[in-house]
Parts: C-alpha cells; sequence; structure tokens
C-alpha cells in the first residue's frame, strides 16, 4: 500500500477545513433566514426530492448519512413544529413513511432562495466552469463508492442526484 504524501495530507486538511467552515457558515445562514437548521433543510430538501415527497425512515437515514436513531429524533423535533408527517406503512406493519407537510414545503421554498445565494456566493462562484464539471465527476465516484445504497434509492425514487452520480461512474 502506498503511503499518503505530505501534499495528498494537506489536500485532505484543506478540505475538511473548507467542508467545516462552509457547513457553518450556511447553517448560519439558514437559522438566520429561515430560522430552520441544515439538518432541518436537508431533511426538507431530500424529502420534496422524492416521488410523493415521502420516503421510508430507512431510506431517509440511508440518503442523508444519518443513523437511524437521528432521523427518528430530526423527525420528531420536525414533525411537532408541523413539517413533517408520519404514517404507517400499508405493506409493512412495522414501516413509517415520513412526508413532507404543505408548511414543509412552504419552508423550505421560502428557505432555497437566500440559502441558494449563500451557496453561490461562498462556494460556487469561487469555482472555473471547468472545476465545477471535475468537482460533479469527483463528489459523483466518492458517493458511488461510499454509499451505493443510497445512490440505488435515489434513483429509484427518481431523485436527480442518483442519475447524475450513475451517468458520471458509468463513463
Amino acid at each position: 500500500m502506498t503511503e499518503v504524501s505530505d501534499e495528498d495530507w494537506g489536500l485532505w486538511r484543506d478540505f475538511v477545513a473548507m467542508h467545516r467552515h462552509l457547513a457553518r457558515e450556511l447553517d448560519r445562514q439558514l437559522q438566520r433566514d429561515a430560522a430552520i437548521s441544515q439538518a432541518d433543510f436537508s431533511v426538507l430538501l431530500v424529502l420534496s426530492e422524492a416521488r410523493d415527497r415521502r420516503l421510508r425512515t430507512g431510506e431517509l437515514a440511508e440518503l442523508l448519512a444519518w443513523e437511524k436513531s437521528r432521523v427518528s429524533h430530526q423527525v420528531s423535533r420536525m414533525e411537532s413544529r408541523g413539517l413533517l408527517e408520519r404514517s404507517e406503512c400499508d405493506t409493512d406493519g412495522r414501516g413509517t413513511w415520513v412526508g413532507l407537510t404543505t408548511e414543509g414545503r412552504r419552508t423550505l421554498l421560502g428557505a432555497m432562495r437566500e440559502h441558494g445565494e449563500a451557496i453561490r456566493g461562498l462556494f460556487l462562484d469561487t469555482l472555473q466552469q471547468g472545476e465545477k464539471a471535475a468537482l460533479a465527476g469527483v463528489t459523483a465516484r466518492v458517493l458511488e463508492r461510499l454509499n451505493p445504497v443510497a445512490c440505488d434509492i435515489a434513483e429509484e425514487k427518481g431523485m436527480s442526484g442518483a442519475r447524475t452520480a450513475r451517468r458520471t461512474t458509468a463513463a
């Protein structure tokens, strides 16, 4: 096995630091502008992209790369605020659907404009067009390697990210 070079370690440290600082700034923006957390936004966004705007709890956990207990606690908090609703799965007595409510959709749509502007200003505008394409390819390959199950679920549910990942990794 080849050792990781000093240059590669530096790249990794910078990537982790960039992600940490970017996530913190985006979370602050969401709290300030929409009164929701990044976790709230992530759940709302994933559900909004799913067919019928609902997913099984396990599917939601897989797509978010969260433990089921974290999903359960997050869903409970969001359900108490009227953003989500749970319902029993008619084909599996043990299964639960998590669905987006009208209020959840309204909250997501209200947050998206400012959040999109923050993402553009803090991240996307710093990239050149070739860098965006390269980053999209790298991201898809890493996601496919780390969590092919989530890619399968997203593809099955007709969600955009999985199709992009599968096309990129197949090429």
